[in-house]
């Protein structure tokens, strides 16, 4: 195990930029209001039932609970896992494209609960807005995903913001942390 466990929601912000996991940090503490963009809120938002356990009433239902992977030290919640089915669902208010980061996401997950005695047996991502189901391929079934997954995780626990450069202006313009941000490569006119 590591100094300090990694959370489950940072493999996908580090994607986005690692310098984002800082300011996210500095402002948990933070209202949301002041500090999460509308993105940031909607998301939130999109966790609220899952979060509170009120998205099923089916006792098989797993909801909302927090996980740890003492295999690659992570920790974080689940939004849900039926357990009779062994389907672990990763809830995002809109999928645009399934990115590295939202699959992670639900390795992470998965290898936690699998830690935990239970048996997952597929994996997917449920788009809220537009009722779609997508599903993701084990991380068995994967390689090519799983030594992506493990890197990342490396690289996460080497990372150091000492000699970091931005190079994606397109990150820059849609982070909410850009004017704080000394790393920014923003461009004018956005």
């Amino acid at each position: 195990m590591s100094e300090t466990p990694i959370a489950i929601s940072a493999l996908n912000d580090f994607l986005f930029c690692p310098v984002s996991i800082y300011f996210h940090k500095l402002a948990q503490q933070e209202d949301d209001m002041l500090l999460k963009g509308e993105s940031q809120l909607n998301g939130t938002n999109a966790h609220k039932n899952s979060d509170a356990a009120t998205y099923s009433s089916k006792k098989s239902m797993l909801q909302g609970m927090g996980v740890y992977c003492s295999e690659y030290d992570l920790y974080g919640c689940i939004d849900t896992f039926d357990t009779e089915r062994g389907i672990l669902t990763e809830r995002k208010r809109k999928v645009r494209a399934v990115y590295d980061g939202f699959v992670f996401q639900l390795y992470a997950q998965c290898f936690a609960l699998r830690e935990m005695g239970y048996t997952v047996s597929k994996t997917r991502l449920y788009s809220m807005l537009d009722n779609k189901t997508y599903d993701i391929s084990l991380p068995e079934d994967n390689p090519e995903m799983l030594i992506k997954f493990k890197k990342l995780i490396e690289d996460i626990r080497s990372f150091s913001m000492q000699g970091f450069k931005q190079s994606n202006s397109s990150k820059c313009n849609s982070c909410i942390y850009e004017p704080l941000c000394s790393f920014s490569v923003k461009t004018s006119g956005g």
